[in-house]
């Protein structure tokens, strides 16, 4: 794309770019910063480019203004992310005790769907059930654990 054609084309892209950040950061300053970025990086790249970038300059004003919008959220001290963390642990170790409550076949279904990842139908085959009677009996394996932890709390 040459110089040209980059000045033409974002000159016309420019008030939908802002528009976007707008709608993402609510603040007029901060949108027409993140737009700026975007302007620079896709001048940078320039020479690489095909058009239309429009597209292109929409996912990256995007993705900039959601970096942003997480950036401002507040960072908790040392010893809030360490209280999060051990109830994270605790919510684990429940959650584990409790599968390991279930009856043998849900436990085993269950752990070869989310553990091992394994699809419906091979866990029917490698455990000699149908997929409807696998899916069933993991819809229960769930609900147990879900009763068995929201008894806990």
């Amino acid at each position: 794309m040459t110089r040209q054609q980059f000045q033409d084309d974002t000159v016309k892209l420019r008030p939908k770019l802002l528009q976007v950040a707008l709608r993402y950061l609510r603040d007029s300053v901060e949108a027409e910063d993140v737009v700026q970025d975007v302007m620079l990086k896709l001048w940078s790249m320039c020479d690489g480019l095909k058009p239309p970038v429009d597209r292109l300059a929409l996912v990256m004003v995007k993705n900039l203004c959601i970096d942003r919008i997480r950036s401002r959220r507040p960072r908790g001290s040392l010893d809030q992310v360490a209280a999060v963390e051990d109830e994270d642990d605790e919510r684990l170790e429940a959650m584990m005790q409790a599968i390991d409550a279930l009856p043998p076949m849900q436990q085993t279904i269950l752990r070869l769907r989310h553990e091992e990842g394994m699809a419906t139908e091979e866990i029917a085959l490698l455990v000699g059930m149908t997929e409807v009677a696998v899916r069933k009996t993991l819809s229960r394996a769930r609900m147990n654990v879900r009763d068995q932890l929201t008894k806990r709390r």
